[in-house]
């Protein structure tokens, strides 16, 4: 599995903690920085680039880290097709995938530790869409509203 991973000075040392992790359970892994630990960064630069990689599916998967998580949350679900989470425990990081397709995974860096996020992490990658006729109408509705914003306002 290819799994993008990207992260602002406030989660790089977990990125590259996690990112050294993802290698050594040889999953693939393009890292979207940012490459320092630089406090003039801002998550978008970063994240968004993550978040359209995992839409356009060059990664099955993405991990966005940042200070709390919350606005590497928020900048990822712009994207159009893009299901970001802000998870911090572990029942939401497989049930987000099994239930509402996730596909973006959002850690706080200066929240949670390398344990938790690499139970975390495990967890999302190992998860699986069930398909169930329920979630899939629930997905369908969200989907209708990203064509419906789409078409009213330009969004990309």
């Amino acid at each position: 599995m290819k799994i993008g991973i990207a992260a602002d000075h406030g989660g790089f040392e977990l990125k590259e903690i996690i990112h050294a992790f993802l290698l050594k359970k040889e999953y693939e892994v393009v890292d979207f920085g940012s490459y320092k630990s630089d406090d003039k960064d801002d998550y978008p630069d970063f994240v968004i680039p993550l978040a359209k990689a995992v839409a356009a599916k060059e990664v099955q998967r993405g991990i966005a880290i940042c200070g709390s998580g919350v606005g590497a949350s928020i900048a990822a679900n712009k994207v159009v097709g893009v299901r970001a989470a802000l998870i911090n425990d572990y029942f939401s990081s497989h049930q987000g995938v099994e239930d509402d397709d996730m596909n973006l995974i959002c850690l706080g860096g200066r929240v949670i530790g390398f344990a938790a996020a690499q139970e975390f992490i495990t967890a999302f990658l190992n998860a699986k869409f069930t398909s169930a006729e329920r979630h899939v109408r629930r997905l369908q509705k969200v989907k209708q509203l990203e064509k419906i914003n789409v078409t009213n306002h330009g969004i990309k």
